[in-house]
């Protein structure tokens, strides 16, 4: 990733360990640790109740337990944009009762902002599952006059003198490196304020404290629904079902933002091989049930199952993308 970085290579030339140890593990232990028996599963989650990871959560809680025949408790690790929920996966066994529910920023991207986050997903992390991928969008708040971003843009050009602070879920985040994007091809002094987590930033959003923030569709989509706030554009390849009115970033100029932010499931390294194809396995059933996939579609997210391969795949390339941006625009890890 970064020269500086306290790894010895880049995560684009690593692989996602696949449980390769599982065969010994189950020689030791039996194949029984392919359905652990008795106590609750901990799904960690990096963000705070009311965020869109939380919801999402929940939601894929309540019906693990019944494929898994074991209580699925969502335990938020709320701090550092996902890290002390990710340091939490790292220092679990690898026994089956603890798995972390994340978007990309907590996987791909902190390890390449932060000097010593306190895990290597490359060598600390089984990835189990994809299920979603999304769009991360710019929206203006309620308190604003615009509708859309030329709107947003001449607002701050005339109102503002050129400057406005936009909000971020996190610092050093993709959201962050957006805001800088659209400071240069706009020209306009744009600064991003980092909040922890998503909930507070649309909070403030909400109360008219900050014009814009940038966040994931979960995280907005039900104010954009009761008109609280306008999003104004969307990143990815192609505009959004749930918003087919609202440009791509593509398509206002910014280009090599067609990777998509992705949700997966990971368990500690070293879990048992059926273990995780069992994870795997009720995760692909849930995401087939029509009531659990409308609702998350009507989240804002593209659902869709990857396997374990599959989506180790996608995590490796959006990782790289993104090592490329970040590095281009002359961050140095904090």
């Amino acid at each position: 990733m970064f020269p500086d970085h306290p790894t010895s290579a880049p995560l684009r030339r690593r692989t996602f360990t696949t449980g390769a140890a599982a065969g010994a593990l189950l020689a030791a232990a039996g194949l029984a640790r392919a359905q652990p028996a008795g106590g609750a599963i901990r799904l960690l989650v990096g963000f705070p109740a009311g965020a869109g990871s939380d919801a999402i959560a929940r939601l894929l809680a309540e019906h693990l337990k019944d494929e898994l025949n074991a209580p699925v408790v969502v335990e938020n690790r709320a701090g550092a944009g996902g890290q002390i929920a990710a340091q939490a996966l790292k220092a679990a066994a690898p026994d089956g009762r603890t798995l972390f529910l994340s978007h990309d920023h907590s996987i791909s991207i902190l390890p390449q902002v932060v000097k010593n986050p306190g895990f290597d997903p490359a060598h600390d992390f089984t990835p189990v599952a994809g299920f979603a991928t999304f769009s991360n969008v710019l929206a203006v708040s309620g308190g604003t006059p615009a509708k859309t971003i030329d709107e947003y843009i001449s607002w701050v050009r005339t109102k503002r003198g050129g400057k406005d602070t936009i909000g971020v879920p996190a610092p050093a985040s993709i959201p962050e490196f957006l805001v800088k994007l659209l400071a240069q091809k706009y020209k306009l002094d744009l600064q991003a304020a980092p909040y922890r987590g998503s909930a507070p930033m649309t909070a403030d959003m909400l109360g008219n404290q900050i014009a814009a923030g940038i966040a994931s569709v979960p995280d907005f989509i039900e104010h954009q629904k009761a008109g609280k706030v306008r999003i104004v554009a969307v990143i990815g390849a192609r505009r959004q079902p749930l918003l087919p009115a609202v440009p791509t970033f593509g398509e206002l100029g910014i280009d090599n933002l067609n990777d998509y932010p992705y949700y997966g499931i990971f368990a500690p390294v070293g879990t048992p091989q059926p273990v995780v194809d069992r994870f795997g396995a009720a995760l692909q059933k849930v995401l087939a049930m029509p009531d659990v996939k409308s609702k998350l579609v009507a989240m804002g997210l593209n659902v869709a199952y990857e396997p374990q391969g599959q989506f180790a795949g996608r995590v490796r390339s959006y990782t790289a993308t993104w090592g490329d941006i970040i590095r281009a625009s002359g961050f140095v890890p904090q």
